[in-house]
């Protein structure tokens, strides 16, 4: 298909600008094909994107306002922080354990995000890191993983996982307590059950 003949039809244009290129109902010489400009529809204007909202997430957590995360995580949202040995599951017990978290740590302390996805709409990578006034926390660098979903018209987390950096670095004892327990799972399935 030409260009002539695309700009001719009627299939719709939409780039990636906010704005939109399609073919006018108005005759046009086959020379200079005339085309109007239109706005995408509302819909994709007002949601956020998923990186936005997480970023948000982060500043409510270091201004300790609760109240501006709240619309940002969804009713039944599930939370793991791995240092923990279950997930907070709703939105109501995330909260709380925020509330925990901001009142066990002074002001000074401050989430600093290193690094965040942006291209995917559901699905965001974060690395982060801890920082007093400004400098480096020792032993305070973590990655997160949250999925976005639209609830009721706004996007929301779903579900979180955090991984953070343990101040004890077992190194190399690792790969041998992996391969213990590997050994030991061979030479005995049924321990697998209580795992």
């Amino acid at each position: 298909m030409d260009v002539l003949h695309f700009l001719n039809s009627d299939i719709p244009m939409w780039p990636s600008s906010p704005r939109a290129l399609v073919p006018s109902s108005k005759p046009k010489s086959s020379d200079n094909p005339t085309v109007v400009i239109t706005s995408p529809p509302d819909d994709a204007a007002i949601i956020e994107s998923a990186s936005s909202v997480v970023r948000k997430f982060y500043q409510g957590i270091n201004s300790r306002d609760l109240v501006s995360v709240e619309t940002l995580i969804a009713e039944n949202c599930v939370y793991e922080d791995l240092i923990f040995p279950r997930p907070f599951v709703g939105r109501q017990a995330i909260l709380e354990f925020f509330m925990k978290f901001i009142d066990a740590i002074s002001t000074d302390l401050q989430f600093a995000i290193d690094d965040i996805s942006k291209e995917d709409t559901s699905a965001i990578g974060v690395t982060w890191h801890l920082e007093w006034k400004g400098k480096y926390f020792p032993f305070s660098k973590g990655c997160s993983f949250y999925r976005l979903e639209v609830v009721n018209g706004q996007r929301q987390i779903v579900y979180g996982r955090d991984s953070v950096e343990p101040a004890i670095k077992p190194g190399e004892t690792a790969l041998v307590a992996i391969r213990g327990v590997a050994w030991l799972l061979q030479k005995f399935p049924n321990l697998v059950d209580w795992l």
